[in-house]
């Protein structure tokens, strides 16, 4: 099983980068854009032994506590089956 987790950060947060980006796709001309906000991805392979509800608890855990700063940052994920 494989989880994709994907951090990013708040909408209340200022993202210089994401504004950087923007502004250099406007400057590109490049249509319909109204915003863009950088963030991190993560991919975590999974023991096969861990069951859906288990690796859930184990990745909303780690994601909590590791991947990001609750302060400034959410999350969100998903899992995937190795087959």
């Amino acid at each position: 099983m494989k989880a994709h987790v994907y951090v990013t950060l708040k909408q209340t947060v200022l993202d210089p980068q994401g504004q950087a980006i923007y502004g250099a796709l406007k400057k590109m001309h490049y249509q319909g854009i109204e915003d863009v906000r950088q963030g991190k991805y993560f991919v975590i392979r999974l023991a096969d032994t861990l069951d859906a509800a288990a690796a859930h608890a184990e990745i909303e855990r780690i994601a909590r506590e590791v991947l990001t700063n609750p302060v400034i940052e959410e999350f969100r994920f998903h899992l995937e089956d190795a087959g």
